[in-house]
């Protein structure tokens, strides 16, 4: 029985790290975020791939801001959440407010991997097209524009 309750235990711990991280993502409490990242996190958008992911928690709230620090409102709703193990898949979505009057909602599924208490590695499944579809013309352009300096290849790491 103890077996039993340590692996619902470390479950529970798991999934709160992924929640209690998605809680100060919705806010963007920058802050808090980095602490539920491990130094060495991985941070990639699927659709983008690894060659452009972002790791450490620094480099991940720099790729974070460029997309959502612009917007007048943003918010993570919560759906499915299932632990395997140190792995967590999230199913949720997204509304995304800017200024300028556009929105969109965007559909999640995302992969996380929690080691020590740290989310050690963090996939974003999503389709990329259903954001430049709605967000505003200059949504692209100022991304290209944006600091860079992020960018980490993270081929063959995930």
């Amino acid at each position: 029985m103890s077996v039993e309750v340590r692996v619902a235990d470390e479950a529970t711990d798991v999934k709160a790290t992924v929640l209690g991280m998605w809680a100060a993502l919705s806010r963007r409490d920058w802050d808090e975020l980095k602490t539920y990242l491990s130094q060495d996190c991985i941070y990639l958008d699927m659709p983008v791939g690894p060659t452009a992911a972002a790791r450490g928690p620094e480099d991940i709230v720099k790729r974070l801001k460029i997309g959502l620090e612009p917007l007048a409102s943003y918010e993570n709703f919560t759906g499915l959440l299932v632990a395997d193990g140190a792995d967590v898949m999230y199913e949720h979505h997204e509304e995304w407010h800017w200024a300028t009057g556009e929105s969109a909602v965007l559909q999640f599924v995302t992969v996380h991997r929690v080691e020590d208490g740290k989310i050690t590695r963090w996939k974003d499944y999503w389709d990329m097209g259903a954001l430049a579809n709605h967000a505003p013309p200059t949504w692209l352009a100022d991304f290209a524009a944006a600091d860079m300096s992020w960018i980490f290849d993270a081929t063959g790491l995930v």
